[in-house]
């Protein structure tokens, strides 16, 4: 041990540090796993130095970046969590419009580097979630319509391999592992540096839109036909969710049952008004429109209030081409026994931008799909764990059916094998000899994991 600290910059923590509990803390606070020490790593080669000591040692190695992962895969029971939350660093280069990250980035220190530059990179849609498990998993958000994944918009990866070896991949070095991490999770190894493309975006037209339950089906059908002939600038995603009881949302329709398209034009307020026209012209009249000119990072960090660290969740995710009246009313039905006022259900839109790729070219299959679901239940109440997890399965049980097979990754829990090959479909086989290429033994197994 003596030696081990000697070799790192970071810090070492183990049970009996004072600091221990509050260090191995996850964002889902339904997962409590106790990890025999933590590698705090302040650079790449204190990853080298952790993945060393791991393999040497025999222990379970979990990668922790934000910590969101709601499967808890951040962290591992009797192992190694090596901790990247201290690789914080962040370049803006605005001439190239390139962004390079260190994976104990989160969204929003990314777009905190990036938005005085009047860019951002297309992520998700909480600022606390950490940019290298989001990245690995596919990664989608708000520019997803007009900027495809996050994964399409990455150049560049650093990884520490099982073996100790620190390579750079991309479309010319070790291109098969640089396929394989957009979207193959964190299977292959550890990323330690992130190159991606952002893009002119400084303000940008959004907020939530809630209509009253009783005109959901309503909703979800004109969305249904609406967004194939949506701008891809306007990029709505649906909710079925209760209106948060917090200021500053109308105490009169505080807990209310709604139907919400929470929407994003990245561009000016007239244009996005013209572009959002159906929704006022189309649709009964909403409980409340919140949207209105903000600067991006506000959009991105809207809900952190909402979800803050340390909540029960339990998710379900699946993969949407259709959406049948059929459908509709399962959801409904469904979403109406919600336990809790934050449980939801989103589609997010995964059409536009995404489908411009083939799905053959990175480890992510779902290019022709429509949106990407997940039916969270969430409160913060742990003596709810049991019946928000009976819930979400069976509102997930219920959907399933009208689904392609697949999810993304990150909207997955522990759900075993066969749900993993669904997700990677045709590109299962070539993930299967990446990983026996650069993870022979399945060192990096703590994950959603690729295995023969």
């Amino acid at each position: 041990m003596l030696d081990l600290r000697q070799r790192l910059r970071g810090e070492v923590i183990d049970a009996d540090d004072a600091r221990y509990d509050i260090t191995r803390a996850l964002y889902n606070g339904m997962i409590d796993k106790k990890p025999r020490m933590i590698i705090r790593c302040t650079s790449a080669a204190d990853v080298i130095n952790a993945v060393a000591y791991g393999r040497g040692s025999g222990l379970p190695i979990a990668v922790r970046g934000g910590g969101h992962n709601g499967a808890g895969f951040a962290s591992c029971d009797d192992g190694l969590m090596i901790d990247l939350s201290p690789m914080k660093e962040v370049r803006v280069d605005p001439a190239t419009r390139t962004v390079t990250a260190e994976p104990g980035c989160t969204q929003g220190d990314v777009d905190h580097a990036t938005h005085p530059f009047g860019l951002a990179v297309p992520a998700g849609i909480v600022s606390s979630t950490g940019v290298g498990g989001l990245t690995l998993g596919g990664g989608h958000g708000y520019l997803t319509r007009q900027h495809g994944l996050t994964i399409d918009n990455l150049l560049e990866v650093d990884v520490v391999l099982a073996d100790g070896r620190l390579v750079t991949a991309n479309p010319e070095e070790h291109p098969d592992l640089f396929w394989a991490v957009r979207g193959g999770g964190g299977n292959f190894g550890v990323v330690t540096r992130f190159l991606f493309r952002a893009h002119p975006v400084a303000t940008v037209f959004a907020g939530p839109i809630f209509f009253d339950i009783a005109h959901a089906r309503e909703v979800m059908a004109w969305y249904r036909d609406f967004l194939p002939r949506a701008a891809p600038r306007f990029s709505p995603f649906l909710g079925l969710k209760r209106v948060p009881s917090v200021p500053p949302f109308p105490t009169e329709i505080r807990g209310r049952q709604s139907c919400v398209l929470v929407c994003c034009y990245d561009g000016p307020e007239d244009e996005a008004r013209e572009a959002m026209r159906p929704i006022r012209d189309e649709l009964p009249t909403p409980l409340l429109d919140g949207c209105t000119q903000m600067p991006y990072p506000a959009l991105q960090s809207m809900f952190d209030p909402l979800l803050p660290p340390g909540l029960q969740w339990y998710w379900k995710g699946d993969v949407v081409k259709e959406l049948p009246d059929d459908a509709i009313d399962a959801h409904l039905e469904h979403s109406a026994r919600a336990p809790g006022e934050k449980s939801l259900m989103h589609l997010y839109p995964i059409d536009g931008a995404v489908h411009d790729v083939d799905p053959a070219d990175t480890a992510w299959q779902f290019r022709d799909a429509t949106w990407s679901m997940v039916i969270a239940a969430i409160d913060p109440d742990p003596q709810l764990a049991e019946p928000l997890t009976r819930w979400a399965r069976a509102y997930w049980e219920a959907i399933h059916p009208f689904t392609v097979g697949g999810a993304y990754v990150n909207f997955m829990m522990d759900e075993g094998p066969d749900r993993v090959r669904a997700t990677y479909g045709d590109n299962y086989g070539r993930l299967l000899q990446v990983k026996s290429a650069y993870d022979p033994s399945n060192l990096f197994h703590v994950n959603q994991n690729i295995q023969g």
